[in-house]
């Protein structure tokens, strides 16, 4: 299952903190997608995943700023 979470206009922490929320609440094997313009969200994400032992995909830009891919852990 996918799940999209829409972080426009939010700046940091809170892009990672709606993606903690998203991933705890999806499945093993569910993708999260953020979509976000806070430029530090592109780090902090990553790191994010890395901390918490999630897969992240990638990270896309977009016009208004970037969609990242996070693959949530059994």
């Amino acid at each position: 299952m996918i799940h999209e979470i829409d972080a426009i206009g939010l700046l940091c922490p809170l892009p990672v903190l709606k993606a903690r929320k998203a991933l705890n609440a999806a499945a093993s094997g569910d993708e999260v997608h953020i979509l976000a313009n806070d430029p530090v969200a592109v780090i902090d994400i990553p790191h994010f995943c890395q901390q918490s032992g999630h897969h992240f995909i990638e990270s896309r830009p977009r016009e208004d700023g970037a969609t990242l891919y996070i693959l949530r852990a059994k």
